[in-house]
Formats: C-alpha cells, sequence, structure tokens
C-alpha cells in the first residue's frame, strides 16, 4: 500500500452504534471479542488515512477490495460493545452520493467512471449475497444533520479541549443508550408532524428512527464531531450546545411557542455559518 503523509481528512461527523457481544452471530462474536482484548486498536483518523491511500494508485480504488476487520470498542455497564467499521459497505453507498456532492467533472477526474461503474456492479452483486447489511456507522461531511440532536441531550455532551497542535486534538462528542435514543426520536417526530409540513428534517429523523430499529437495545449511541473540531474555534466549539438549542426548539415547537423556537433555530444557524462558508470556499 502506498505510503500516507500525517494528512487527515478532517471535516466529517458520525453517528455510530455500538452492539453489545451477545448481538453478533457466535463466529463473529468470537472475532470481536478477540478484537476488543487486544491493547491497542486504530482509531478513526485511521481509518481515513487508509481510505486515502487508497484514492492514490492509478486507476484508483474507491472501496476497499476487502471487508475491514476493525471496529471502535466501549464498555457500557460492564458490558463489551463494539462498532464495526464496515469501511467496504460504507464505501459502495458513499459513491451513490458523490454524484450530488460533487460537479461531475470534477467526480470524473477523482473516480473514473469506468471505475465507478465496476464498483456499483461489485455492490450490486454483493448486497444480492447480502440484502439485510446495514453499517454501523453513518457519517456527515460539513455538518451534524440537525436529526442527529434529536437521539441526545446537553447533559449527555462530552467536551475535552485538547492539548495543542502536536498534542490531542479537542473531542466533543455524545453518548447515549439506544432505548434513549429510540424514545426521543418517537417523541420529536410527533411532535414535528404536528407542528410541520412533511420536508427534510422529518424525512431525515424517519430514517434515523428506522436505521436505530436495526440494533440490539441494549446497544449504545454515539454522537462524535470527528473532524469538525477543527472547524470551530475553541471558544465557539467549548460554547457549542447544539443538543440543548435543537431540544428547546423541539420543546416550544410542541407547546406552541413558535417564537422560542425560531430563536432556537437562529442559534444553530448562526453557529454552523462559519462551517458551511469553508465548505463554500473549497
Amino acid at each position: 500500500m502506498p505510503k500516507v503523509s500525517a494528512v487527515i481528512v478532517p471535516y466529517t461527523s458520525y453517528l455510530r452504534v455500538y452492539e453489545p457481544l451477545a448481538a453478533f452471530p457466535e463466529s463473529e462474536r468470537a472475532h470481536w471479542t478477540r478484537y476488543a482484548q487486544r491493547a491497542e486498536r486504530p482509531s478513526y483518523q485511521d481509518e481515513l488515512r487508509r481510505s486515502l491511500a487508497d484514492l492514490l494508485p492509478t486507476p484508483p480504488v474507491p472501496v476497499p477490495v476487502h471487508e475491514s476487520g476493525d471496529a471502535f470498542v466501549a464498555e457500557v455497564d460492564g458490558v463489551v460493545c463494539v462498532c464495526p467499521w464496515r469501511t467496504r459497505l460504507r464505501g459502495w453507498q458513499a459513491l451513490d452520493d458523490l454524484g450530488e456532492e460533487l460537479p461531475a467533472s470534477v467526480l470524473d477526474a477523482v473516480l473514473p467512471p469506468l471505475v465507478r461503474r465496476q464498483a456499483a456492479l461489485d455492490y450490486e452483486r454483493w448486497l444480492a449475497r447480502n440484502p439485510d447489511a446495514r453499517p454501523w456507522i453513518r457519517t456527515s461531511t460539513w455538518q451534524v444533520p440537525l436529526n442527529w440532536f434529536v437521539l441526545v441531550t446537553d447533559e449527555e455532551r462530552e467536551y475535552e479541549k485538547g492539548t495543542g497542535p502536536a498534542g490531542a486534538a479537542p473531542l466533543l462528542r455524545y453518548r447515549t443508550p439506544m432505548v434513549q435514543a429510540r424514545r426521543r426520536t418517537a417523541r420529536a417526530l410527533r411532535t414535528l408532524r404536528d407542528a410541520l409540513d412533511e420536508g427534510p428534517l422529518i424525512e431525515g429523523l424517519v430514517d434515523v428512527g428506522r436505521w436505530l430499529e436495526e440494533f440490539h437495545p441494549r446497544s449504545l449511541v454515539e454522537l462524535d464531531y470527528g473532524g469538525l473540531v477543527h472547524t470551530l474555534p475553541a471558544g465557539q466549539l467549548e460554547g457549542d450546545h447544539s443538543a440543548a438549542d435543537v431540544a428547546e426548539g423541539v420543546e416550544a415547537l410542541r407547546t406552541g411557542d413558535g417564537a422560542t423556537a425560531g430563536e432556537a433555530y437562529g442559534r444553530l444557524v448562526e453557529r454552523w455559518r462559519s462551517v458551511r462558508d469553508r465548505r463554500s470556499a473549497n
């Protein structure tokens, strides 16, 4: 594999589900049990570097040839839970979205049409053998979708300032039990459908809710700002309480308080304007 520098593709947020080992088939469970006992495991930055390496050959490799055997690991009330990377599956799914993200000329320069067609055929054949496959990780570039914040509360927010350019990066994430994430999704959907017309916010929340239903009820849900911590100034990042703003807005809609809902939404728009401006500049 080509050598890759320390450059990290940074501007992505993540929604992850960590499932208990008991949720996996016995053969896969044995693998993850051994994996969780390893002293050292790769980070999300390592996954990004590997993906970058695949784009360096000619022609590029848009989707890994083999599925990743790596995962993120967390312990929830003494129970080991894992979040498989499933990089190959996510790569195929990401290819479907590239046409909406990039102009055709740029897309053809990065990933020639022949390469994309072959990847699409490979995915079609694989999906025929694995019709129930779904990823444990969702990603979003240059933003955290507002519907993700519905799943968590401000009390579950974890913030670490970081130790400067040469040290650890800042961290901003939320972790919540699956049962809470599902309950909040259902409540928010009832409120939004009563107060708003069908649109992207409701559609996105329905999609996330259906995805959550596919996992073990004792799973852990994690919303991680990932590389977006590099797009927000330290003071603004420390003061980011977007989950609280979303919760306030939804509650205001439930009680018919349109003014308060509008104020909460305005804070969200203002907070994320600088990130959107960076996206437009690239």
